[in-house]
């Protein structure tokens, strides 16, 4: 099988396979939402977020640069991973081992408290894993992943709707997501060893060569993380675990449509890496502003929609209690929109080879973000988070679109930002006459036919399109 039908078929195995995962998942808040009601789902929203911290600080841009540095030429591949999986499992125990003791400097209640302490080793088990996915996207290995990814799913899925039978309350659900942890790593470890036989290696000079590459991207990511999740954290001390529940439940909604573009752009980045390597500018700016208006086409029908639909989507997914969060999915969609956009020129800056030249950029966004949280959530409590994240995404777009500019003197072209506009404007309308006449589902998907028909009749959208699309 040549390099292209790989790629190709590596591609459809992972929209499968996250395809599957968003719907397990999906089920599983619907089960957990309604379960736990909004106080339990913050205290869970709480110790998820807490933890996500301490994973970061254990990562440090160590999974991104796996596949970079094994796939180089002449790379030793095993020493390489050797050492990765060595330096990630130190991080990981040290990092994630502070967490339990950090929590218990916070004015928590107990249960969440113990809830860091247990869901700790599902986060331990997810760092290992890490490692061993850059290995299997380096090899076109990607079924194993989207297999373990789905049955790890299926088991958490399984143990929530056990532990909702038998109401054996939160913590049940903390260790059903160790289980689900454990078995994905289980899965890649035990398949990876038919390639290669992972084992405890430290090499001081290899492990400096790592740290070198990795810290620009870990310090990058955990800046990232200060304004995505910080919000969460902040709410949790500042206001009630109902209110987090609320608004975690909108986060669980924007999680699976944020798969959509980062998925899209690892997609460009390759081709946009070589038509920079190559010096070929006209290539690198036909795929970039191709790719930008492929993000206008998914992302403004989601905006417009929401505004309609918001509020029964989200008792859909998480039951009556979260009706609340409709209000706040309005807001937080258009972080969506600005995700998508910021996002494609976020791999174009990593295209470029120019990460460095962001990361003030990252960090102007995160300080001035936690400044916000710090002064919004107090008055206006998940509705004012809501609002600095969608600044924050903003502020990442606009920084990442002008660093592209500056070194790559790529010309924005909006024409298909004002055909997909008036395309959504008219969706909206047809939604709005028929939510309450049609159930949701079907109100989703006529509305959509009608804004890719309106958009095609618009031509914002033609035959050649979808070709170089589907290419």
């Amino acid at each position: 099988m040549n390099l292209s039908a790989q790629v190709a078929r590596n591609t459809v195995i992972q929209i499968i396979g996250k395809t599957i995962s968003a719907i397990l998942g999906l089920l599983a808040l619907a089960i957990m939402a309604r379960y736990l009601r909004e106080a339990g789902f913050g205290q869970y929203t709480t110790v998820m977020t807490f933890l996500s911290f301490f994973g970061i600080m254990a990562d440090f841009g160590l999974t991104l640069i796996t596949s970079q540095m094994i796939s180089q030429p002449g790379a030793k591949q095993e020493t390489l991973l050797n050492n990765l999986f060595s330096l990630r499992l130190i991080s990981a125990v040290f990092f994630l081992g502070l967490a339990p003791l950090v929590v218990f400097f916070f004015p928590y209640e107990p249960v969440v408290k113990i809830g860091v302490a247990i869901a700790g080793l599902s986060f331990f088990f997810v760092a290992l894993n890490q490692i061993l996915v850059g290995f299997f996207q380096k090899n076109l290995t990607m079924a194993v992943v989207s297999a373990a990814e789905v049955i790890s799913r299926a088991v958490l899925l399984a143990g929530i709707i056990l532990t909702a039978f038998l109401n054996y309350g939160l913590l049940s659900i903390m260790a059903a997501t160790v289980v689900s942890s454990a078995v994905s790593f289980v899965i890649h470890f035990w398949i990876s060893r038919r390639y290669v036989k992972i084992k405890w290696q430290i090499d001081l000079a290899v492990w400096s060569e790592i740290l070198k590459k990795s810290w620009p991207l870990g310090l990058t990511i955990f800046l990232n993380l200060i304004y995505l999740r910080a919000d969460i954290l902040i709410l949790s001390l500042l206001k009630s675990q109902n209110e987090v529940g609320i608004y975690g439940a909108t986060y669980k909604i924007i999680d699976v449509l944020t798969a959509l573009p980062f998925m899209f752009a690892g997609l460009i980045l390759p081709i946009l890496s070589l038509a920079w390597a190559k010096r070929d500018h006209g290539q690198f700016n036909k795929v970039l502003q191709k790719s930008l208006d492929a993000m206008f086409i998914l992302a403004l029908p989601m905006i417009a929609g929401a505004q309609i639909v918001a509020m029964p989507l989200m008792i859909l997914a998480a039951g009556d209690s979260f009706a609340a969060a409709g209000g706040v999915l309005k807001i937080l969609i258009l972080a969506i929109g600005f995700i998508f956009i910021g996002c494609l020129f976020a791999h174009a800056v990593i295209a470029l080879d120019k990460q460095k030249n962001i990361i003030g950029a990252y960090a102007f966004t995160a300080a001035t973000a936690l400044i916000g949280y710090l002064i919004f959530i107090p008055l206006y409590s998940y509705q004012g988070a809501a609002w600095v994240t969608v600044y924050s995404e903003l502020s990442i777009a606009l920084s990442s679109l002008y660093v592209v500019k500056k070194y790559s003197h790529y010309r924005l072209n909006l024409k298909i930002l004002y055909k997909a506009s008036a395309a959504s404007l008219i969706m909206a309308m047809i939604a709005y006459l028929l939510l309450n006449k049609l159930n949701l589902i079907l109100t989703i998907s006529l509305s959509g036919l009608v804004y890719f028909v309106c958009l095609y009749l618009f031509k914002g959208l033609t035959k050649e399109d979808l070709k170089i699309f589907i290419n």
